[in-house]
């Protein structure tokens, strides 16, 4: 029996599983905070170290083979010619490059330019927008920098001791916003374009190779991103769809080529094996449970669940357009929620619970339209976020989504995928896999929820919902039509 390490470096903590090789089986499991704020927007990334060090202690690695990093996506490290800091690392959360952002979109020709090009528009979390900010205004730093890396390309350095060879993998340069998802290369111009001069980028490895083994002679897969680190820990294919339930929300597909998508409503990632996600997100998910918890004066998310449940399907005609913080998809920035259809006999406290549980799940099933206008198939929605946990939520799901809805049992994921990255470059590196084949790993316990006989009914309400938004918000999808 073969042993390997995944570690997950999120913005706030590391997470390390040891698992089988042959079967995935977590063997055992380390966990360590970030010695910084989980919201700080720069950080020294020997935080991030010191965490894996804590996480990694007492033994935890004893035995172990391969390790697979994945790490905290859109996070810009710049280094000068000697490899050294220029200054702290900008991570996802910064959202000092909105304005940036919007300046490369228009230095290169606007929105379709930019998709044609790398397949998504600038967004201020990307390190592109980063480096055009840092150009703005910080200038003398900008000139100093000499390379560009992410999280997940530096942890991975730093483990094989610094070598003049430096990785990263088709995941984690396609968030980047300077690595085109359809070639699979890097577009040098367009760091230029961002930062003023050229800098050194990462050698992009394929999902089966190894970055090399570490002093101590333990080999390190390639990594990648934690989205895509966290798909490939489910195991999720072509025809699969994962929608994650926070404050805000995501869709997620599993597709066989990107798109490109000059709306900038679709990012097309690529992922940890060779395919391509597709990601939608909404600005409006879980906080709109919240908001109605508050309203209706209940104490959890759990009550507001138990109180759903009491009504019906339709909730007695309310609809609730749950874009409280504006939307991003569909791109209404400016807009608010919406409460439509009260009337006498609807103006019930379970008809609102009721309706804010369907109006968040049929936002996120409008940006799954977006994705299945593009083609992309929706066999089965995995479904994660503790919301998903929710009585109303698994009730209603399947008939509104259209589709088999699974609620996989919480675990560490992204550390999962990690690891089974690294089982699959030591099985390469040994020859017992075959490069194009990942292992085969058991799949993560789950509870499979079908629409059944309340598929036409998840329809109707679908259609309600639909209605209601096309009347107080007709170009809502323009831009997508």
């Amino acid at each position: 029996m073969g042993i390997v390490a995944g570690l997950d470096s999120s913005s706030a903590f590391t997470r390390i599983v040891v698992c089988d090789t042959d079967t995935g089986a977590v063997l055992r499991q380390g966990y360590a905070p970030h010695p910084v704020e989980a919201k700080a927007t720069e950080v020294d990334p020997q935080a991030w170290l010191l965490s894996l060090g804590e996480a990694a202690g007492g033994g935890l690695l004893e035995g172990v083979q391969a390790i697979g990093v994945s790490a905290q996506q859109h996070g810009l490290v710049p280094l000068d010619r000697q490899g050294n800091l220029v200054r702290p690392a900008l991570v996802g959360n910064d959202k000092r490059a909105q304005v940036a952002a919007a300046d490369l979109v228009d230095l290169l020709g606007g929105k379709q330019a930019w998709a044609e090009a790398v397949g998504s528009v600038p967004q201020s979390p990307q390190p592109i927008a980063k480096l055009r900010w840092m150009a703005r205004h910080e200038p003398e730093n900008a000139a100093k920098v000499a390379a560009v890396m992410q999280p997940h390309d530096w942890l991975v350095w730093q483990l094989l001791g610094r070598p003049a060879r430096r990785i990263t993998d088709r995941g984690a340069a396609s968030g980047t916003g300077f690595w085109s998802a359809e070639t699979g290369a890097w577009r040098p111009d367009l760091v230029e374009l961002a930062l003023g001069h050229q800098a050194a980028l990462p050698e992009v490895l394929g999902p089966s190779e190894s970055a090399g083994t570490t002093p101590e002679g333990l080999l390190i897969s390639a990594g990648t991103g934690e989205t895509m680190a966290a798909a490939f820990g489910l195991g999720v294919e072509v025809g699969d769809v994962v929608v994650s339930l926070g404050a805000s929300g995501s869709v997620m597909a599993v597709h066989h080529e990107a798109l490109a998508d000059p709306s900038g409503i679709i990012t097309s990632f690529a992922d940890a094996t060779g395919m391509h996600l597709p990601v939608v997100h909404t600005l409006n998910a879980v906080r709109a449970l919240r908001g109605t918890a508050e309203l209706l004066g209940v104490d959890s998310l759990e009550e507001l669940s138990e109180l759903a449940l009491k009504s019906t399907p339709g909730a007695s005609g309310l609809v609730l357009l749950p874009y409280l913080e504006g939307e991003r998809t569909p791109r209404l920035p400016h807009a608010a929620g919406t409460l439509s259809g009260l009337r006498r006999e609807s103006m019930k406290r379970e008809h609102l619970a009721r309706a804010a549980f369907e109006g968040m799940l049929c936002s996120l099933a409008d940006a799954m339209d977006v994705l299945r206008e593009r083609g992309v198939e929706v066999r089965r929605v995995f479904l994660l976020g503790a919301a998903a946990e929710l009585g109303a939520v698994q009730a209603c799901a399947p008939s509104l989504f259209g589709a088999q809805v699974v609620v996989p049992q919480p675990a560490d994921y992204a550390a999962i995928g990690a690891a089974r990255q690294a089982a699959w470059a030591l099985g390469v590196a040994e020859g017992t896999l075959d490069a194009a084949t990942p292992p085969s790993w058991q799949g993560a316990a789950a509870q499979v929820l079908e629409a059944g006989d309340e598929m036409a009914v998840g329809k109707a309400v679908r259609q309600q919902y639909v209605a209601t938004r096309d009347q107080i918000h007709p170009d809502a999808f323009g831009e997508t039509a």
